[in-house]
């Protein structure tokens, strides 16, 4: 494909792009005309792509969401944002590269944002953690967030982690207690919060900054209590029952916002957000903006009630 990768199920995609590109390269003859044959296979395309992307099962949409071409929270930030100024470390410990933050403006408005990020290539990864933050990334989020609220500005949360990094050194460290503290305060700060999985939303290191008013899952990513290998390990004792486990954990954006766990799922383009990240960064903006202009117009008690009331009436059910 275009980007130099491409998932099984897009397969037979690959394959049609593939033929249509060796017609293109073909040298002009006044005998030979592959317009129509090219026109014939770009229809077939066409309609390939909206077969195999709208159809997606729930594996495969977590595949889209660990695509490596995803764009990350650095990329929504350079599209969406502007004044982006990164603020550093816990004050404790470190700098935790897997999680960053820091303030910046959407279309004027200036806010607080902090995010998962992770790597492109196996040096940055590495450099990143692989999206899998320590507790000092977690402490220094909400540092970031508690200054946000003493300057009264609106706080943006990109999550984008397969969970929080599980080493030794993050657990001896306080890596659980880092996650609790931040659920708390995070409950508790009286200004407006918009929570965007913008590809894996895994298990407590998703939650650490997961706290919102508003709760956004972008198209193909997840929001899961655990990754569906995790999942297929622990039930079948076989990581290769996976997609299995995938479909049972009900963690795609439709299923979560028919459970009423999320508020909104967030469009992407056909083929997902790495086919047109601009494209995605603008539906991903949109959205971001409306339910802002809709939050920094309620009070902060109203704020703090109605966020209490979102997350105390999850797990809720009747028996029949």
């Amino acid at each position: 494909m275009a980007n130099g990768f491409a998932l099984d199920f897009e397969r037979p995609i690959v394959e049609l792009e593939q033929k249509i590109q060796e017609l293109k390269g073909l040298p002009a003859s006044k005998s030979i005309n592959m317009d129509s044959e090219i026109k014939k296979l770009e229809e077939k395309l066409a309609q390939a792509k909206k077969e195999v992307y709208k159809q997606l099962t729930p594996w495969q949409r977590v595949q889209m969401a660990r695509h490596p071409k995803r764009p990350y929270t650095l990329d929504y930030i350079a599209a969406c944002m502007t004044d982006f100024l990164e603020i550093h470390g816990d004050r404790a410990f470190a700098d935790d590269k897997a999680l960053i933050g820091g303030f910046a403006k959407l279309d004027g408005i200036r806010l607080l944002l902090v995010g998962h990020q992770k790597g492109r290539d196996t040096k940055e990864n590495l450099y990143r953690n692989f999206g899998s933050a320590h507790p000092e990334g977690y402490r220094k989020a909400i540092r970031l967030m508690q200054a946000a609220a003493k300057f009264k500005l609106p706080i943006l949360c990109f999550v984008d982690t397969p969970g929080a990094y599980p080493g030794i050194g993050a657990e001896e460290r306080g890596q659980a207690q880092a996650i609790a503290y931040n659920l708390r305060e995070m409950a508790h700060l009286p200004v407006p919060i918009i929570v965007a999985v913008i590809g894996e939303g895994g298990s407590g290191g998703a939650l650490g900054i997961g706290v919102g008013d508003r709760v956004l899952v972008m198209e193909n990513a997840y929001y899961s209590v655990i990754s569906p290998e995790g999942c297929a390990a622990i039930l079948w004792k076989d990581r290769a029952k996976a997609p299995e486990a995938a479909a049972s954990l009900k963690i795609t954006a439709k299923d979560l916002l028919e459970l009423g766990l999320i508020d909104e799922m967030v469009p992407e383009p056909l083929g997902g957000a790495h086919k047109e990240p601009q494209e995605a960064a603008n539906f991903l903006k949109a959205a971001l903006k409306r339910n802002l202009q809709e939050l920094r117009k309620i009070s902060p008690q109203d704020l703090l009630a109605g966020r209490a009331a979102k997350f105390r009436k999850m797990g809720l059910y009747t028996e029949a």
